[in-house]
C-alpha cells in the first residue's frame, strides 16, 4: 500500500479530532507527519509556502449560509489568521494564516455559528455542490437544497464513508441552466424525466467519473441510471461503498472513481451498485438541462413575487476580513441575512425587494464586487497559486487579476462574455480545462532566465455537450500572455473554438515552445485569430 493508505489503515482520520487540542498545547512541530495528514480530516491543513500556520477550509452545503456564520468567519479570520479569505470553486471559504493554539477556539466559534470543515480534505466526500439559486430562479426543475442537506447528513462524519480510496467530488442540481460544471465530478445528479403510463416522473440521471487534474479532462460517463428524489440518498451511498471496496489503493495517481469505470466498464459498475444498493435500477431518462450558461451574476428576478437575487463577482474569489463583513451588512440591509456562494467565485444576496434593489446596486461596497463584470472579469477565476499553495509553480490569482486588466486595456471590453480560469499547477483546481481559455502555471527557462508561464488552452465545457480544452500555446511568459491573448480573443467564440478547423490549428503550432520576443508573440496570436475565423 502507499503511504497514506498506511496510515489510513492504522487510524481512521477522523481519530484525530482528539489529538487537536494536544497539538495546540504543544505547537505545530510537535505534530507527526502522518498526523499533518490526518488533520487534513478536519479541515486543517499546514502549507509549505507559510510554515508554521494551517490553512482550515470550511464546509459549506450548496454554497448556502447566512450573514452570522458569514460575520464570523470573517471574525476569525481577522482575530486568528491574516484576515485573507479565499471563495473556492466548490462554494465554500479557506482561512489562511491561522496558528495550531488557537484551532480548538475557531473550531468553538464556528460550531457555535453552525460551521464545520469535517472531511474537506484528503480521501472523503468534498463539500457538496448545488445551483446557488436552488428554490429562487423558475429555470430549475427540482431545489435539491434538501437533498445536499440529506446527503450531508448521511456522507459525511460516518466511518462507513471516512476511508475511500481518493477524494470524491459530489454535485446535485435541478438548475436547467448549466451553472456547474457538472461532468467533471466523481458523481453528478442532473436534472431528467421519465415518461410513463402514469404520466411524468421527474428525478435525476447519474453521471459518474468525471475528473480534472493530472491526466486531463475525464467527462463523467452516463450511468444509464435514473433515480427519484426519494431514491437519491440510498443510491449515492451504494456508489460510494462500491468505490470504497473496489478502488485501486495501490497507487495514489490511479485511485479517482473514473479509474474503476474504466477498468470496470459502466455496465458492470451498474450492475455492482444495483446489488449493493438492494433493487433494481431504473434506466436514464430524458436529460432536461438546456445547452445555455447562466452563472447568476447580476441582477435577476426571484419565482417568488417581487423579489430579487443579485450576484457580485468576487475577484479571483480573494476578499479582505472587513470586505466580507461589508457584504454580510448588505443581506441584512437589504435581504433576510441569506447568502449564496457560487462555484465561478461570486456572492448572491437573495430576496431584495424591488423597493430597495436600487438603493443596493447604489452601494459603495458594489463599486468593486461589481454585479455587472465586464466580459473578460466575468468569467476570471482562479485557483489559490503559489503564495499558499505548495504544489502551485506560479501565483494564480495576481497574476490572473493583472492579465485581465491589461487584456482589457489593448482590446477594451466590447465583446461576448468569456470564461478564462488559472490553474497554478496540473492539478487543476482552477478548472481550466472546461473554460473558454484555460492557462495552466509552469516555470520555464527564458534568456537564461527562470520565469512564470503558462500553457494557453481554449475550447473547454462542461454541460450537455461537453468538450474537453485543446491546447494552443505552450511556455507563454506571463509578462507577454495579455498580448498573445489580445490576439485570440477577440475572433473567439464556443462554436468556432469546437470546429474541426481547431485541431489542424493545433497540429500547425504544436508544440509551440517559449516564444523569445513580444513582437513574435503578438505575431503568433494574431496568425491563431486570423485561423480561427477563417
Amino acid at each position: 500500500m502507499n503511504k497514506i493508505e498506511v496510515l489510513k489503515a492504522d487510524k481512521d482520520g477522523l481519530d484525530i479530532k482528539e489529538d487537536i487540542a494536544r497539538y495546540a498545547e504543544l505547537g505545530w512541530e510537535a505534530i507527526p507527519d502522518e498526523d499533518i495528514q490526518r488533520l487534513k480530516w478536519y479541515g486543517l491543513f499546514l502549507r509549505n509556502p507559510t510554515p508554521g500556520y494551517f490553512m482550515i477550509r470550511v464546509r459549506i452545503p450548496g454554497g448556502k449560509t447566512t450573514s452570522v456564520q458569514i460575520r464570523t468567519l470573517a471574525h476569525l479570520a481577522d482575530a486568528y489568521g491574516n484576515g485573507v479569505l479565499d471563495l473556492t470553486t466548490r462554494q465554500q471559504f479557506q482561512l489562511r494564516h491561522l496558528r495550531i493554539e488557537h484551532v480548538p477556539e475557531v473550531f468553538r466559534q464556528m460550531e457555535e455559528a453552525g460551521l464545520f470543515s469535517l472531511q474537506t480534505g484528503m480521501d472523503n466526500v468534498r463539500n457538496i455542490l448545488t445551483c446557488p439559486v436552488a428554490g429562487l430562479t423558475a429555470q430549475e426543475q427540482f431545489d435539491a437544497t434538501d437533498l445536499v442537506k440529506r446527503l450531508t447528513e448521511e456522507l459525511v462524519g460516518h466511518r462507513a464513508y471516512s476511508n475511500l480510496p481518493r477524494k470524491f467530488n459530489l454535485a446535485i442540481t435541478g438548475c436547467l441552466d448549466n451553472c456547474l460544471h457538472l461532468e467533471t465530478q466523481d458523481l453528478a445528479l442532473v436534472p431528467a424525466t421519465v415518461d410513463g403510463e402514469d404520466g411524468t416522473t421527474t428525478g435525476f440521471n447519474l453521471l459518474a467519473g468525471g475528473k480534472l487534474g493530472s491526466g486531463g479532462y475525464r467527462i463523467a460517463t452516463p450511468l444509464d441510471v435514473f433515480v427519484t428524489p426519494q431514491e437519491v440518498v440510498a443510491v449515492a451511498g451504494a456508489i460510494l461503498r462500491v468505490f470504497r471496496n473496489h478502488g485501486c489503493r495501490e497507487s495514489r495517481t490511479t485511485a479517482r472513481l473514473a479509474f474503476l469505470l474504466d477498468d470496470w466498464g459502466e455496465e458492470r459498475f451498474r450492475l455492482e451498485v444495483q446489488r449493493e444498493v438492494g433493487w433494481e435500477l431504473s434506466r436514464a431518462g430524458t436529460d432536461v438541462r438546456k445547452h445555455s450558461v447562466n452563472d447568476h451574476m447580476g441582477v435577476y428576478r426571484q419565482k417568488q413575487p417581487g423579489l430579487n437575487y443579485v450576484g457580485l463577482k468576487i475577484p479571483v474569489g480573494r476578499m479582505q476580513a472587513d470586505d466580507l463583513q461589508g457584504i454580510a451588512g448588505l443581506a441584512e440591509t437589504y435581504g433576510t441575512g441569506e447568502l449564496r456562494l457560487t462555484a465561478n467565485q461570486a456572492v448572491i444576496i437573495p430576496h431584495v425587494t424591488d423597493r430597495v434593489l436600487g438603493d443596493l446596486t447604489e452601494e459603495s461596497l458594489l463599486q468593486r464586487f461589481v454585479y455587472n463584470p465586464t466580459p473578460i472579469q466575468k468569467g476570471l477565476v482562479s485557483c489559490v497559486g503559489s503564495d499558499y499553495c505548495n504544489l502551485a509553480v506560479i501565483e494564480s490569482k495576481s497574476r490572473a487579476v493583472e492579465t485581465a486588466k491589461r487584456l482589457e486595456a489593448i482590446i477594451g471590453t466590447e465583446m461576448r462574455p468569456i470564461t478564462m480560469h488559472w490553474s497554478g499547477c496540473p492539478a487543476g483546481c482552477g478548472n481550466h480545462l472546461v473554460a473558454d481559455v484555460g492557462l495552466l502555471g509552469k516555470k520555464v527557462r527564458l534568456k537564461g532566465q527562470i520565469v512564470e508561464a503558462v500553457d494557453i488552452f481554449v475550447g473547454g465545457r462542461s454541460g450537455p455537450d461537453p468538450k474537453p480544452a485543446i491546447k494552443l500555446l505552450e511556455d507563454v511568459p506571463c509578462d507577454s500572455l495579455a498580448e498573445v491573448l489580445s490576439g485570440i480573443l477577440p475572433y473567439h467564440s464556443r462554436e468556432k473554438m469546437h470546429k474541426t478547423k481547431v485541431k489542424s490549428i493545433q497540429k500547425k503550432i504544436m508544440p509551440r515552445k517559449v516564444l523569445e520576443s513580444e513582437s513574435k508573440l503578438g505575431r503568433t496570436a494574431q496568425n491563431l485569430g486570423t485561423m480561427l475565423i477563417s
